[in-house]
């Protein structure tokens, strides 16, 4: 294991969660150690909800959503400007609290809260935008419009990988569009979910609009999704969980937004420019560690770059520093904990027992994987299809642009997708054919802006995050019409 020194702190204390502006250990005492995977040590012990205290954090919720939805917007506009100057007053503090419970490293960590403070100032302005549209009706003297309302109480299930993004992302345009919140945080990154809530108590959300019950999926998730109080779930996570949500939610008529897995490829072109394309390629798999949905964990390249593009790489990849996350030049830091990377290692030994070749990497040690590149990958192979959610990549050999296409789309996901070229008609036409929801051309495949649509297809999930998206996912439509005069009726 690389030599990491551990930060010390005291941990005794219980972290308590948050529910209707009450900060509470839990109506059964129950809790759960949160380990540093850097270390794997204990970095907290935080209280455990029970199913009581989600009944609670729902009725709290539901209480105050009425309310909610009636302050104006200018009001509500202000406390999410307030919250993301307290995260920007606070910004080392929360990068330290990243990096100790998800092992993100300084390239990553400070990276994520910049955003947080980015989506609260992008939700903020979008309190003004929730419109509605007018239409000419055919009865005589009347006109239509449509005006969007609230749904009322939102959950949110957040995954380890980018806690604090990936739960403002959905905290932040919930609230600005009316709607109050429940989040469940990842049972690996509880940290970050409660830290939300101290940010948002201190920029004076009234109580109840914003709720944290970390625990267990049976204790918080099942009973979030089953309460008719909750108008919508949304998640981000792997697709099997996903799977199991869409289809609970939908026993349920409850609304679910979906943002799951990835095996995105990035295409490189005969004509790229070598260097660049590697440089992309890399960023697109090491950052974070591949625990990135959008990770580029497939490299397809034209047959006339194929070689020199895969010497080239894997040279960057030996190149890449694995060790301690707080180190500014590490690249590679842990996975969230060691059975991920028992879980890779057996996606690689089955993959080179049936003929893949490995160039470089493909052991761990602890909870650090070595970045790894295969090529001769079969869709006979797990890994294949499979997504790996660690430093992982396998480079395929593309004929010409139609075969690369061909092969970009081959898989159930439909997350991400890039190409690195100088022919501009290809690009193009890389961005119509790619089934992909989101395409990047001269590019990575990880991108994301608080302000912009993101999402996926196929097996990547379903429904928008991000400006508008968001607001329109997190609203209802409702058509009002207006009578001037005497309708003339029938009977």
């Amino acid at each position: 294991m690389p030599n990491v020194a551990a930060v010390p702190r005291a941990h005794a204390a219980i972290r308590p969660f948050y529910i209707n502006g009450e900060w509470r250990e839990g109506s059964e005492g129950e809790v759960d150690n949160n380990f540093n995977p850097a270390t794997g040590e204990v970095c907290a012990v935080v209280a455990q909800a029970s199913a009581q205290d989600v009944d609670e954090a729902i009725a709290a919720a539901h209480s105050a959503r009425l309310a909610w939805r009636k302050v104006l917007v200018g009001e509500r506009e202000a406390i999410l400007l307030k919250a993301a100057d307290i995260i920007a007053e606070r910004a080392d503090e929360i990068r330290d609290i990243i990096i100790e419970e998800t092992g993100s490293t300084l390239l990553k960590a400070p990276w994520e809260v910049g955003y947080a403070v980015d989506c609260l100032r992008s939700a903020a302005a979008w309190t003004r935008q929730a419109q509605g549209e007018t239409f000419p009706a055919c009865a005589p003297g009347q006109m239509g419009m449509t005006v969007r309302q609230p749904l009322g109480v939102i959950a949110g299930i957040a995954p380890f990988n980018s806690p604090l993004l990936l739960s403002m992302k959905k905290v932040a345009f919930a609230l600005a569009s009316g709607n109050t919140f429940i989040l469940k945080p990842s049972e690996y990154a509880p940290l970050t979910g409660l830290i939300l809530a101290e940010i948002f108590e201190a920029a004076g959300l009234p109580k109840g609009v914003f709720n944290v019950v970390p625990g267990s999926a049976d204790n918080v998730g099942k009973r979030l999704v089953a309460d008719p109080r909750v108008r919508m779930i949304t998640f981000t996570g792997s697709e099997r969980v996903g799977k199991l949500l869409a289809a609970e939610c939908g026993k349920y008529m409850k609304k679910v937004t979906l943002e799951l897995g990835g095996k995105s490829p990035l295409v490189v072109l005969d004509d790229a420019d070598l260097a660049y394309a590697v440089d992309a390629a890399a960023f697109g798999i090491f950052y974070h560690q591949g625990q990135v949905c959008m990770s580029n964990s497939r490299i397809i390249v034209e047959e006339g770059m194929y070689e020199s593009f895969c010497e080239a790489f894997v040279e960057k990849a030996k190149a890449v520093l694995v060790g301690d996350p707080r180190n500014a030049d590490t690249v590679v830091g842990p996975l969230i904990r060691p059975e991920q990377c028992a879980f890779i290692a057996g996606q690689i030994s089955e993959a080179v027992d049936m003929g893949a070749k490995l160039l470089c990497g493909g052991t761990y040690e602890g909870s650090y994987f070595q970045p790894t590149v295969l090529t001769d990958v079969t869709p006979q192979m797990r890994i294949y299809g499979e997504e790996s959610f660690g430093p992982v990549t396998s480079i395929y050999c593309a004929r010409d642009f139609d075969h690369a296409v061909e092969l970009a789309n081959d898989t159930h996901y439909g997350l991400s997708s890039a190409i690195v070229t100088n022919d501009l008609q290809k690009a193009m036409m890389f961005s119509e054919l790619s089934d992909a929801g989101m395409i990047h051309i001269n590019d990575t495949t990880i991108s994301d802006e608080p302000h912009i649509t993101f999402g996926g297809t196929g097996d990547s999930g379903f429904g928008r995050e991000g400006g508008r998206a968001s607001m329109e996912e997190m609203t209802e439509v409702k058509w009002v019409t207006i009578q001037t005069g005497k309708r003339e009726f029938p009977f």
